[in-house]
């Protein structure tokens, strides 16, 4: 369990530093005239990553969930490899990532990197981790709660990012 609560701790201040990186991008869109959408769904968004990470700590604890390698070595890997889709996908945008949705007026979609393949590949990593997380030490419950619920904020937060990009990017 150490090495789990490392891993949730460790995944908290990347979280952090994704914080960092998307209030400085925020100025710099702002700037640029970006304008914010969907400020109303961004605080349940904070909160349900935030139980996420609360919850991996504790169901494992309270409902006395072990360890089963042959769960777990996969989940880490699938939580890994989603760390490293996010960061793909943070560089790439470059200044215009955020976890808000900012978009700048005239600006155009980026269509390198991993948005070669997919048009939200950082709604793949997420998807992946908040799956793959809680099971990295078995906790199939918070895996599947907060599953369905990224599920449904999903739904909301893409017809957003996609109706701000069809608004403010040019045909």
């Amino acid at each position: 369990m150490l090495w789990y609560a490392l891993l949730v701790f460790a995944v908290a201040a990347e979280r952090v530093a994704e914080l960092v990186v998307a209030r400085r991008n925020a100025t710099w869109t702002l700037f640029r005239a970006g304008v914010e959408h969907g400020r109303g769904h961004y605080p349940v968004m904070v909160a349900l990553h935030t139980g996420l990470l609360a919850c991996c700590l504790c169901e494992p604890l309270l409902a006395e969930r072990p360890f089963l390698p042959v769960l777990g070595w996969p989940m880490l890997a699938l939580a890994l490899l989603a760390q490293a889709l996010r960061w793909w996908c943070i560089g790439t945008l470059g200044p215009y990532w955020n976890t808000r949705v900012i978009v700048v007026p005239g600006a155009r979609l980026v269509g390198a990197g991993p948005y070669r393949f997919l048009r939200h590949p950082n709604y793949l990593a997420v998807v992946v981790e908040v799956a793959a997380l809680p099971l990295v030490h078995s906790s199939w419950l918070t895996a599947t709660v907060f599953t369905v619920a990224n599920a449904v904020l999903l739904a909301v937060r893409v017809r957003c990012e996609n109706a701000a990009l069809t608004q403010a990017v040019p045909a």
